[in-house]
């Protein structure tokens, strides 16, 4: 087995910009508001892609890549296959992380908290939103299942069409969101010699302490 490329000769210096606790905000979630601006701003790939890492009761690990959906002082929103691995680690064991990384910022911030289900209310106004073949792909899939084959999986995809060929398609049952409560964040900025700033904050009963780590 070979690879077109010697991995541990590819390296990246670090330079565009920098992080300090001076220039950070006191309030995590206004820090996280000001990178993600920048992030939209700058029309980088996926902005909103973050790896959610869960484990399961013996705390085994996973994790896959999931879209945020919407974030305020209660934390972070995605939504998902209740009865998916994730949905169900998760279930069982309410820690969880998120992690984005952002190549061309040169930038990573990471989230660590517990997870909440959100309303129905809030799941549903979120899939009346979403594209009809999103809708369709909700029903369609037994999320992490095992199956046969892909024509399977779009044979039931056409039942589903079918089924709601009025276009009134329900929320299922089995799928919603989750909002993820933080107790810490770390933002990261890349740095020349690999002397990276990472800046973080831990809560502290009703404030947030902020600190730097070593890179």
């Amino acid at each position: 087995m070979k690879v077109n490329r010697e991995l541990a000769s590819l390296r990246r210096e670090y330079a565009l910009k920098s992080l300090s606790r001076s220039s950070a905000d006191s309030d995590p979630f206004a820090q996280f508001a000001s990178w993600m601006n920048e992030a939209l701003a700058a029309e980088i790939s996926e902005p909103t892609a973050m790896t959610l890492a869960t484990a399961d009761e013996e705390g085994r690990p996973s994790a896959r890549v999931v879209l945020l959906k919407g974030f305020d002082e209660k934390g972070f929103v995605f939504f998902t296959n209740y009865e998916s691995k994730k949905g169900s680690e998760l279930d069982r064991n309410p820690n969880a992380f998120l992690h984005f990384f952002w190549p061309d910022l040169e930038r990573q911030i990471a989230i660590a908290g517990t997870v909440d289900k959100t309303s129905r209310e809030e799941s549903e106004a979120y899939f009346v939103s979403r594209p009809v073949e999103s809708k369709l792909g909700a029903w369609a899939s037994n999320q992490s299942r095992i199956i046969g084959s892909r024509e399977l999986l779009e044979e039931r995809f056409d039942e589903m069409r079918t089924s709601y060929s009025d276009g009134d398609i329900p929320l299922p049952p089995f799928w919603g969101g989750f909002r993820l409560a933080p107790s810490s964040f770390e933002f990261w900025q890349g740095r020349t010699s690999r002397l990276h700033d990472r800046i973080c904050y831990e809560r502290e009963a009703d404030r947030w302490k902020i600190f730097r780590r070593s890179p």
